[in-house]
Parts: C-alpha cells; structure tokens; sequence
C-alpha cells in the first residue's frame, strides 16, 4: 500500500505543476463571465470529467496514436502551442466591447435564447489543463512506468488511474468554487484577470513553440 501511495505522489508532483488548476481558474472567470451558476458548474463538471479522459487516452493510447499519424513530441508542442498563443491573443485583444448598449442587449438576449458556448473542452480542458506539456509527460511516463522495476505491476496498473482522477478532482473543485471568487473579484477584475491571462497564455503558447523547434534542432545535431 506505501508503495501505491509513493507512486501516487511521484506522480502528482510531476503533473499538477503543468496542470496548474488556478490558471484554469482564472481563465474559467473570464470566460464564463456571461454564464449562469448553474451553467458554469455544468462547465466546471464536464471539464474536469474531459481532463481524466485525456489524461487517460494519452497514458494508454497516446504513444500509439502518435506513432501511426507520424507525430512527434516537438510537433505536439508546436501545435499546442499555436494554439494557445491564438487562445490568449484574442483575450488579449478581444474584437468587441460591450461599449455599446444594443451590443449589451444583444448578447443578453441570445444567452436566453441559446445555450451557452461549451468551453469545457477547448480551452478548458485542452489546452490550459491537460495542454502539451502534461500530454508530453504522460507519454514519455509510460516507458518510465513500464521499464520502472521498483514498482509492482498491480501499482503501475491502478497508479496512473488513481493520479488522473485525483487531478481530475483537484480542477473540478478549483472551477467549482471560481463562482466565490467572481463574486469577490467584480466585472473589472475579470476583465483585467482576463487581459493578464491573455498576455501569459501568449508566453506560454511562444514557449511551448520553442521549445519544439529547439527539440527538433537537438534532434537534427545528434
């Protein structure tokens, strides 16, 4: 059992530092600024229920379809990062203001008539919590976990469940409670949790794009 609860852990440590759920936080406060209590605990729930599954699918499918599209670590981070970079521009520099009454009235009355836009996959779940990175770690832990002899196979068989699920839990609880935090925050903080957000996904989106074409650079010179 100690041996299941150090492997729980490792993993832990490994991963909620690239999950980092209060920067999915302040990303789900400003996003979910025009969302009802209730649709924002929707978000929250399905998030959190999409981030256990893509933790899940890349642990034990992610090396193999990587294999047969010919995708490589380094162009998974490229991508992701583009990704990301386009996420935090347009929060960045959103292309409307809500300046305008009739624009105000607008989207007040197409929020009562249509459902609100599903973020709970993109960009909640994918990328700002299980983003390149994490997807990156979970694949390059699989041949750590399977070559590792220090573990039971009993323990690398339920670990990785029970990690994902823990971290699962973690976001959930973090998106959950951001209705308190929103409370607390006001419009303008939003707004301005909002442009800071923008501004750092767009350093972390050029990062990631770095950081691959460095990869694919070493990759060239070996």
């Amino acid at each position: 059992m100690f041996e299941l609860f150090k492997t729980i852990g490792l993993g832990l440590m490994v991963l909620l530092p690239l999950v980092n759920p209060l920067t999915t936080v302040a990303l789900f406060l400003s996003l979910s600024k025009n969302m009802t209590a209730a649709e924002r605990n929707q978000q929250a729930r399905l998030a959190s229920v999409y981030v256990f599954a893509i933790m899940m699918v890349a642990f034990y499918a992610g090396t193999l379809v990587m294999n047969t599209f010919g995708i490589s670590i380094p162009g998974l981070r490229i991508a992701g990062g583009l990704i990301v970079s386009f996420i935090g521009f347009r929060m960045l520099f959103p292309a409307q203001t809500d300046d305008d009454p009739g624009i105000a009235e607008s989207k007040a009355r197409e929020m009562h008539k249509h459902k609100s836009t599903n973020i709970a996959f993109v960009p909640l779940a994918m990328p700002s919590t299980a983003g390149p990175g994490t997807i990156a770690m979970i694949i390059s832990w699989v041949s750590t976990v399977n070559e590792d002899v220090h573990f039971s196979p009993w323990v690398t068989t339920l670990a990785p469940v029970l990690v994902f699920l823990t971290i699962s839990v973690v976001v959930w609880i973090a998106l959950r409670s951001s209705g308190a935090i929103m409370h607390v925050v006001g419009a303008s903080g939003i707004e301005a949790i909002s442009r800071l957000m923008g501004f750092l996904l767009v350093c972390m989106g050029v990062q990631f794009v770095i950081n691959g074409v460095l990869e694919i650079i070493a990759d060239y010179h070996a």
